[in-house]
């Protein structure tokens, strides 16, 4: 038993302090944030204006707990006129009513106004951490490279972002509004409720007896949620995963459509997805069924709520201890201090939600810790600035997620201005190669000269094409204001796309509006664009003809004389259009270079 509860705190206090990691840096946050004020912005640290905004919400609390008292009065003075026969009471007292309600509508309205404000504020603040943690030392795509971590990122900094947010906000505020509320009344309902003398230990006289049993309802209550909907907590995390995963399926079905249509795989994709959702179809039967067993207690226990009081504060009515208004009074009162100690209750569903999103963010920090800690911890790459005119390589190990050795001692100079083609039998570590010269490959070791200061560009066999308009994704890592309408036009005829000059404004989806060697195309007009130094070619016109293939070649070569061209290619026709190779040795891991001549 004391093992258990032992668990049980440690696991609370583990909690407790991934939540204090996740919402306590925003308070603290030094970025300059902008706000509008009588027409005119003011640039503010975020934190003193995520401040404001919550001693704004806080203090619009405070006012609607002190109207609702004033109604509590009121509703003594309403109730007693009508006991009365009273008619002008009774009109006064509407009147009344009615300045306390358009202040009650004006405050709440605002109050939510401030909230939402200051919970788009932080939103936009933990998206940009995430993004920013993710993106950096290009973590995503290590932790993609190692699957490890958090599943679904995309779904971390979208969802569980906005989740955590919101539901972080409606929580604490709720649960501080619920504490104003419970205070405020506690007072009223102890004046209100007097005593009781109970036929116990020669009667035995309670004060404020209703305030008592209010504790003693809401607590018991409470306790009986909590035993009853706890393992909603696992559920919501286990359904949010699948849902996830059912979307991502969904998603990569939609990327790939003209392969998938090309093979004609819609029965297996179709399976493929009926089987993510049966997932999802058992993990929501567990979460029917105890959702069933949670919502069996909450809709007795808020059904009693509403007469429960009536029911205690009856005898003292009945017996001509008070009138019929203080009568709605008290149970007005007992209904605010049940209400607020039954905050737990009443938001269980949601805190268990809250609770999984808090976890389910947290994985995910850990996760690109982790990957930042192993790269840090792991042998790296020297990369450093070299030569201008040479890229060398000396005693470069390559390495896999897996801890096995790709390349070996690779030794390797290229000089400006010549063109290579990289040879070796697929899968022998020819892209992996290029990943390390790119400097994006995290596992080996050795040293990298890279040119100082050069313009260094990569075309992959798929090229990367961004949803914008298509200047947009011709220009491409640069800025579509970089380059003139004329430009790009030229570029695309070269490139055989004139027919696409025409549609340099136009918005697409480009990936699938294109067909592949139309994407591979606007890459090497992209690379004419962008006129790098060194350009590396991985299969990059593998979706050409030879005749496409050899004048967007030779238009390169034209265009950039300079340049320095290192492809990876299988096809005879490009290996006669570069002066060298470097051989890739399966069998021994390692690389040569032979010199040859050019197209003989």
């Amino acid at each position: 038993m004391n093992g258990d509860l032992s668990a049980r705190l440690s696991t609370a206090a583990g909690f407790l302090a991934k939540l204090w990691h996740l919402t306590i840096p925003y308070w603290r946050a030094t970025e300059w944030g902008e706000v509008s004020m009588f027409g005119r912005k003011l640039r503010v640290r975020e934190r003193w204006i995520a401040r404001a905004l919550l001693a704004i919400v806080l203090f619009l609390n405070v006012i609607i707990v002190w109207i609702l008292k004033l109604a509590n009065d009121w509703n003594a003075r309403f109730y007693n006129a009508l006991e009365e026969k009273n008619v002008d009471a009774f009109w006064s007292e509407l009147r009344y009513f009615a300045v306390i309600a358009t202040l009650f509508i004006l405050v709440a309205v605002y109050r939510l106004w401030f909230r939402q404000m200051l919970q788009i504020r932080w939103r936009r603040w933990l998206t940009d951490v995430y993004c920013g943690e993710w993106l950096r030392d290009r973590t995503y795509y290590r932790l993609e490279l190692t699957q490890s971590g958090s599943d679904n990122p995309e779904q971390r900094i979208q969802e569980d972002c906005d989740s955590f947010t919101t539901q972080t906000l409606a929580i604490g505020l709720g649960l501080i509004s619920e504490v104003l509320t419970l205070v405020t009344f506690t007072a009223i309902l102890w004046q209100l409720s007097g005593s009781i003398t109970l036929p116990i230990m020669g009667g035995l006289e309670v004060p404020g007896y209703m305030m008592w049993v209010a504790v003693i309802y809401a607590g018991l209550g409470s306790w009986l949620t909590f035993k009853i909907g706890r393992p909603l907590v696992r559920v919501n995390f286990e359904l949010q995963r699948s849902n996830a995963d059912f979307r991502y399926r969904m998603i990569r079905v939609r990327e790939n459509a003209e392969s998938i249509a090309l093979y004609g795989g819609e029965p297996d994709e179709g399976r493929r997805l009926q089987g993510a959702f049966q997932a999802i179809y058992r993990i929501w039967w567990d979460y029917m069924r105890y959702n069933k067993r949670l919502t069996w207690f909450t809709a007795f226990y808020g059904q009693a709520a509403d007469v429960f009081p009536m029911v205690v504060a009856s005898p003292r009515y009945f017996a001509g201890a008070i009138p019929f208004g203080v009568l709605t009074q008290t149970a007005n009162a007992f209904g605010r201090v049940q209400g607020a100690l039954s905050w737990f209750v009443d938001t269980f569903s949601i805190l268990a939600d809250w609770k999984a999103t808090t976890e389910r963010l947290t994985t995910f920090g850990e996760a690109i810790a982790a990957a930042k800690r192993a790269q840090r911890s792991e042998r790296q790459f020297d990369v450093v600035p070299g030569n201008a005119n040479v890229i060398s390589l000396e005693a470069v190990d390559v390495g896999l997620p897996n801890g096995g050795v790709l390349l070996r001692d690779v030794n390797l100079a290229i000089d400006r201005g010549r063109s290579v083609v990289v040879q070796g039998p697929s899968g022998s570590g020819k892209t992996t190669l290029f990943r390390v010269i790119a400097g994006i490959w995290p596992f080996g070791h050795g040293r990298i000269a890279m040119p100082r200061d050069a313009r260094v560009l990569f075309l992959p066999q798929r090229p990367y094409l961004p949803l914008g308009t298509l200047k947009e994704a011709l220009s491409y890592p640069g800025q579509p204001e970089d380059y003139s309408d004329e430009a790009c036009a030229e570029a695309l005829a070269v490139c055989r796309l004139s027919h696409l000059a025409n549609r340099l404004g136009e918005s697409g989806n480009w990936a699938l509006a294109l067909s592949p060697g139309e994407q591979q195309r606007l890459a090497f007009a992209r690379a004419l664009l962008y006129r790098p130094d060194w350009l590396f070619l991985d299969e990059a016109s593998s979706a050409l003809d030879e005749a496409t293939e050899s004048d967007v070649y030779h238009a390169l070569k034209r265009r950039l004389p300079q340049a320095t061209l290192i492809s990876i290619a299988h096809k005879p026709s490009v290996l006669d259009l570069h002066e060298a190779i470097v051989a890739i040795d399966p069998c021994s891991a390692t690389v040569r270079v032979t010199l040859r001549e050019a197209a003989e």
